[in-house]
């Protein structure tokens, strides 16, 4: 039986390369980085130029990237910057939405191709909001967002406070981690004042992340303790992982064009395949290439439970997603195919296959195979149970 891994949106394998780099950290230089004699110190200075190709590759300043835990971590140290109300997309992750639901946030809610509603988002900005939080892409349906667009509302925003000698400042964060490696994550291009970025989603390693602010965005600890990262995030620095992570972010960087253009080509024959053996397929997500993640394909199939395709395709070695791993472990419908008004009979047959660097031709024709078959054995089991 073939193996055949479809869920890189969830997780993906550290790549060789960034192993290699992080391996000496883990025995031979393995000092702690604020101690004070010379191993230590170059230690430090790994860590150090570890942040500087970070922020090489998002055209940014070393000294305005905060290494962290993850992408959560970083996603909370943003909201933690301001006081007032935040707005966020209906579709964002859920520490995101968590973040704003704790501080009362409005959501600002998306067309049914996840696109979010920008004269929702300029209304709901109102006077008071101090935060805006659109994620770059999204990682279930596979939206990217009109970042330059949303970034000229803010700023038109701030434009008008100022003219209406309104001080309450608006800032504009972004996740990226599932667009890293697929979508340029240059801060200057996109916009905003804050941006995530997870190692995990790069072929790096887990509980690895950053938080990019501007220059004069106040960021605030959430982790208090020895001072490390400037006073933002005490602890004793993981110089491995954030050595592992400039190796991943700019292999994904120097991958970006050849794969993106490879995964869409492979997605594409995905698509026609599926509609092909199962007519009634219905995809989410952007119709158009530019507005939708290479390789990440949502497809649902009506009167089907996912839960039960999902056992059924990984009996066929064949190993999807049914959307975030946070929903996905709950088995439920996701906040997103809720935000975008799928129908439940609908989004309860949904899958998210989402392919990678190792994903082969061979590899999705097995895939589509093993969903079709598993997608009609599960409607002849529910023919049976009802005539029964």
């Amino acid at each position: 039986m073939r193996s055949v891994y479809l869920d890189y949106a969830a997780a993906t394998p550290v790549a060789p390369e960034v192993l290699d780099a992080m391996a000496p950290y883990w025995e031979d230089a393995f000092y702690n980085p604020s101690a004070p004699y010379a191993p230590a110190r170059m230690a430090r200075r790994s860590f150090e130029d570890a942040r500087a190709r970070l922020a090489h590759v998002m055209g940014a300043r070393p000294g305005n990237v905060t290494i962290t835990a993850g992408a959560t971590e970083a996603n909370n140290l943003a909201f933690a910057s301001v006081d007032g109300p935040v707005v966020v997309c209906a579709i964002e992750h859920e520490s995101v939405l968590a973040c704003a639901e704790a501080r009362g946030g409005r959501v600002v809610g998306v067309a049914d191709d996840g696109m979010v509603d920008l004269a929702a988002l300029r209304e709901a900005l109102a006077d008071d909001a101090e935060l805006v939080s659109v994620s770059l892409a999204n990682g279930e349906i596979g939206t990217i967002q009109p970042m330059r667009a949303i970034a000229d509302i803010v700023r038109r925003e701030r434009m008008r406070r100022l003219e209406h000698a309104n001080p309450t400042p608006l800032l504009l964060h972004t996740d990226a981690s599932q667009a890293a490696g697929h979508v340029s994550v240059n801060v200057s291009s996109i916009g905003v004042d804050m941006m995530t970025l997870s190692a995990a989603k790069l072929y790096g390693p887990k509980q690895v992340g950053l938080l990019w602010h501007a220059d004069g965005v106040e960021v605030r600890p959430l982790v208090l303790g020895g001072g490390q990262e400037g006073g933002l995030r005490s602890g004793t620095e993981n110089v491995a992982g954030a050595v592992g992570f400039a190796v991943a972010l700019e292999q994904a960087e120097d991958l970006r064009a050849k794969e993106s253009r490879r995964l869409r080509k492979l997605a594409a024959w995905v698509r026609r395949e599926l509609v092909a053996a199962v007519p009634d397929v219905v995809f989410s997500g952007p119709s158009a290439d530019a507005r939708r993640l290479p390789g990440l394909i949502h497809a649902s199939f009506p009167g089907v439970e996912a839960r039960r395709l999902v056992i059924s395709l990984e009996r066929k070695g064949v190993y999807v997603g049914t959307g975030s791993a946070c929903a996905a472990s709950r088995m439920r419908v996701s906040h997103v195919l809720k935000a975008i008004g799928l129908a439940d009979a609908v989004a309860q047959g949904s899958l998210r296959l989402s392919m990678g660097r190792a994903t082969t031709g061979e590899d999705v024709e097995y895939a589509v195979r093993a969903i079709a078959s598993s997608v009609e054995e599960e409607r002849r089991r529910s023919r049976r149970e009802v005539r029964a």
